[in-house]
């Protein structure tokens, strides 16, 4: 995956194929984050590291901050020739 110097931007993640899911520590969902949807609101330099997306975050559930994100690569399967 291509990084940029001082961590990944939304758009990074995005170009590389990284899905982000964000979970509560306090009920325990999982949500996959829209990364389209927070680039077009942060801007597509928006730093992307876990540090700066957990402050912006909040269950949509029980509305606690204390939230956890884990980064995924692609893991489709690639067509093979």
């Amino acid at each position: 995956m291509n990084r940029e110097p001082d961590g990944w931007t939304l758009q990074s993640l995005i170009d590389a194929g990284m899905s982000v899911t964000g979970g509560c520590l306090d009920c325990h969902r999982h949500q996959k984050l829209d990364l389209p949807a927070l680039r077009d609101r942060f801007g597509a330099d928006a730093p992307a590291m876990e540090w700066d997306l957990e402050p912006k975050m909040k269950c949509a559930v029980c509305c606690r901050k204390r939230i956890t994100l884990t980064y995924s690569p692609d893991t489709s399967p690639k067509t093979l020739r």
